[in-house]
């Protein structure tokens, strides 16, 4: 018999999606925002989507569940947002507890970023992690929690990101979290692109001519075979290299870093910048120098290009009034493959504890495997 979820903080449906694919049947989904739930209800006109701000969901709006996915707001802890204590999404965990109080749901999977271990919850003075942990134990729930380099689970991206498991039975024996596959290159991704930049995609439209008040366009004459170069046009005061390669996994792929294709005669390199008489300067009293990117041609990212790094099918078309809304669905996502498989560990923990039996080997040959299976 399938397990099923309710998905809350849903976005754009990088979680539940994952979960799907893992086997587990969809009941209910919920965002507050109305471009993710457009989002949703295209893509999965079956699915039970609703635009919903989760402090006004009451228990008879959600369908008992063996599962509730919970990835909510992280830009309260993340070192990408404002990392304030006192930001009130930092607390809407306790609209999390406070539904799985009164649904009891089987398991609650809580995804966020690393720094929920760390930050201090202000009233407490206890990191939020804990917190947490003391809220669902009170409800009778057993606590695991771990952090994952993305990279390591099908995700071409460096990223690291916190799992949280929250279980009515004990943990079974010999319990043990997934280890980590080889590393997922870009190329897995973005290689055919790479190689025909206009083949034809849902929200692709790729357009040469990158509007930049810092990187140049040369218009030198260049080898139209070549292939571009992924390379990052905001940070420019990063210590990081500019310029990828699509044989590594990427960095974060995140809401507001800007990302794209640089093609013939590149260079990158580091200049000064006037902070006397520039313009856009923040600090003027450091003497960073900051990186500079100049080829024949650029071009921002497309947004199905964030979205395949997101490891989101191309198949999922993501709808918004503007390209800003479209690229904080993708940013904010839970990687699919990610998703995916957390949800077949979950599957594991579940036929253990129903079993009695230990859990069964996450190895690199089970997690090939799995990709057979699908």
């Amino acid at each position: 018999m399938k397990l099923s979820f309710t998905g809350l903080f849903s976005g754009a449906g990088g979680l539940d999606l994952g979960f799907e694919m893992a086997g587990f049947q969809h009941l209910y989904s919920s965002d507050i925002d109305e471009w993710s739930v457009r989002t949703l209800r295209d893509n999965r006109p079956k699915w039970d989507a609703s635009e919903a701000d989760v402090r006004e969901l009451t228990a008879r709006d959600l369908p008992d569940s063996d599962v509730m996915l919970a990835g909510f707001p992280c830009q309260g802890f993340s070192l990408g947002g404002n990392r304030q204590e006192d930001d009130e999404r930092n607390f809407l965990f306790k609209e999390v507890v406070r539904l799985a109080k009164t649904k009891k749901p089987k398991f609650v999977v809580i995804e966020n970023v690393l720094n929920l271990r760390t930050m201090k919850e202000p009233t407490s003075g206890k990191p939020f992690v804990d917190v947490i942990t003391e809220h669902f134990e009170a409800l009778g729930y057993h606590i695991k929690h771990n952090i994952f380099r993305v990279s390591g689970f099908g995700v071409p991206q460096t990223r690291r990101r916190f799992i949280f498991i929250a279980s009515l039975d004990p943990f079974p024996k010999m319990f043990h979290w997934p280890s980590p596959e080889p590393d997922t290159p870009a190329s897995a991704y973005l290689g055919d692109i790479a190689a025909n930049p206009f083949i034809a995609l849902p929200n692709h439209s790729p357009e040469w001519g990158f509007n930049s008040r810092v990187h140049e366009e040369t218009d030198q004459p260049f080898d139209p075979m070549e292939e571009p170069v992924p390379c990052r046009f905001s940070r420019t005061g990063s210590d990081g290299h500019p310029i990828r390669s699509l044989d590594t996994p990427f960095p974060a792929i995140d809401t507001a870093t800007i990302w794209g294709w640089a093609q013939g005669n590149v260079v990158a390199e580091r200049k000064e910048k006037d902070r006397v008489n520039g313009s856009f300067v923040r600090n003027r009293n450091t003497d960073l120098k900051l990186w500079r990117i100049s080829a024949s041609r650029l071009r921002s990212f497309t947004d199905r290009e964030y979205a395949r790094l997101q490891t989101f099918p191309d198949s999922w078309v993501f709808h918004g009034g503007n390209k800003r809304h479209i690229h904080k669905q993708i940013g904010n996502a839970v990687p699919v493959q990610f998703a995916f498989r957390i949800a077949r560990f979950l599957k594991a923990i579940n036929k253990a504890q129903v079993s009695g039996k230990v859990m069964e080997s996450f190895s690199r040959n089970r997690a090939s495997q799995i990709e057979l299976e699908l």
